[in-house]
């Protein structure tokens, strides 16, 4: 299952990116699949044909998961 996450790289702008799985504390990388800006640019500092980036934890400040259309469809909103 895939996953969509926006992941925080220090000193540098937010990339989206699909993840086949939540990195776990115990990776050494964070494996990112068609890495883009959430504006759906390209990263200036990657080369334009690039599909996938391992980049390194001491490099990431943070890993936002994206809710997925699966989760959305069975919590909804709800009112009291």
């Amino acid at each position: 299952m895939s996953v969509t996450a926006i992941v925080h790289v220090n000193n540098e702008e937010p990339i989206m990116c699909e993840m086949d799985e939540i990195p776990q504390p115990t990776d050494q990388v964070v494996k990112m699949i068609n890495p883009r800006r959430p504006d759906g640019k390209e990263v200036f500092f990657l080369d334009e044909n690039v599909s996938v980036v391992l980049m390194p934890w001491h490099r990431i400040n943070l890993v936002q998961v994206m809710p997925s259309a699966e989760v959305e469809d069975i919590i909804g909103f709800v009112r009291e």
